[in-house]
């Protein structure tokens, strides 16, 4: 047993009950990002948390315990995507990665925005061309220190 196996029993649960990944979040407690996150295997969750998900998914006390340790981090198989959607994920950061780096740099000075003290918001946008994916992405500001 290890944790891409719960997180495969956790999709298989989801996908054969039809419930949205809103709807695990609301009895969760978080929201749809973080919980998606934690359930794809790459956030930890606390007892409670994980107790919600064992009755959600039908989870052993083990495939519980997975939940609650510290994952290794990082879902990608490759180091370049495949899965098109992620692709052009990947696309943005080669594109504008050094745009946003230069901006960042330029307001914030010397350092890295933070993916630990984060939050993300995805949302649909209507719009009369077709509708439009709204991604906020909000992390911290960490400069790096002199020393």
């Amino acid at each position: 047993m290890d944790r891409n196996e719960v997180t495969q029993k956790i999709i298989s649960a989801k996908v054969r009950n039809k419930l949205t990944w809103s709807d695990i979040a609301k009895k969760i407690g978080q929201s749809k990002e973080w919980t998606t996150a934690a359930m794809l295997g790459q956030m930890t969750l606390n007892l409670e948390q994980a107790t919600v998900a064992k009755s959600l998914f039908s989870l052993t006390d083990e495939e519980t315990a997975w939940l609650q340790i510290v994952p290794y981090k990082g879902s990608l198989p490759t180091a370049v995507p495949t899965d098109p959607l992620i692709y052009r994920w990947y696309e943005i950061v080669s594109v504008y990665g050094t745009t946003i780096k230069e901006l960042i740099h330029e307001e914030f000075g010397d350092g890295i925005m933070s993916a630990i003290d984060f939050s993300m918001d995805i949302q649909r946008q209507a719009d009369p061309k077709g509708d439009r994916v709204n991604v906020v992405l909000s992390g911290k500001f960490l400069p790096y220190k002199q020393y």
